[in-house]
């Protein structure tokens, strides 16, 4: 793609993206639950990590009714995109992963986490494995003390693409569940591995409970 060509995607989608987002979130019905424990800790003026799959991306802004939150996004390509629909959905990025300048992202979050602000990660993205945490977010934890909360989104009708997440994008009219876990705290005593397993299955339990949610109306999780 020429460098014209990058500049007017660039210029051009963001905004459509960030219209078509809440447009579809407009047209679906939606709910949250779980968010009692959050809103707990936001109201004694602490703030959070936020973690969720990347698969579940496209509509999660949405979701978050909270102070303020900066998010992890990658620096490739596709990173600028979704840093500038986020932007016009009210978030800001800090830039990098766990493969393109991570170290320099990471610098910046410890920076954020003196910030009341709550920093967000895709633990799995920017290249999978699928539902499998990496090192960011434990690192974080452990190193700023603050809770990590498990936030999910299902829907009961919508497509999954063929990309290593098999990335959601629900239907109009289907019903949406956001989710949110218990929050997660690092325990020394169980070091890196251990607090890597508990937030793994906090996130799965998580998920299980919006998927859940959906049964109760009759649906099933696309």
């Amino acid at each position: 793609m020429s460098r014209m060509a990058d500049k007017l995607l660039l210029a051009l989608a963001p905004p459509l993206a960030a219209t078509l987002i809440r447009g579809l979130h407009s047209v679906m019905r939606t709910e949250i639950i779980g968010e009692e424990p959050l809103r707990k800790l936001w109201q004694r003026g602490e703030n959070v990590i936020l973690a969720f799959w990347h698969d579940q991306l496209l509509l999660m802004a949405l979701g978050y009714r909270g102070p303020g939150a900066r998010i992890l996004i990658s620096r490739s390509k596709d990173g600028e995109l979704i840093a500038r629909v986020m932007k016009r959905l009210g978030h800001e990025a800090v830039r990098g992963s766990s493969s393109r300048g991570g170290r320099e992202a990471f610098r910046e979050m410890m920076k954020l986490a003196q910030e009341p602000v709550d920093i967000v990660f895709t633990p799995d993205g920017p290249r999978g494995p699928r539902h499998q945490l990496k090192d960011g977010v434990v690192q974080l934890a452990r190193m700023t003390g603050r809770p990590v909360v498990p936030m999910a989104f299902v829907a009961s009708r919508g497509h999954r693409f063929g990309s290593w997440d098999r990335f959601l994008f629900p239907y109009p009219l289907a019903r949406g569940v956001y989710s949110f876990g218990e929050p997660v705290c690092f325990d020394r005593s169980e070091g890196a591995d251990g607090f890597r397993l508990k937030l793994e299955q906090a996130m799965l339990a998580n998920q299980r409970k919006a998927e859940a949610r959906l049964e109760d109306y009759g649906l099933s999780a696309v």
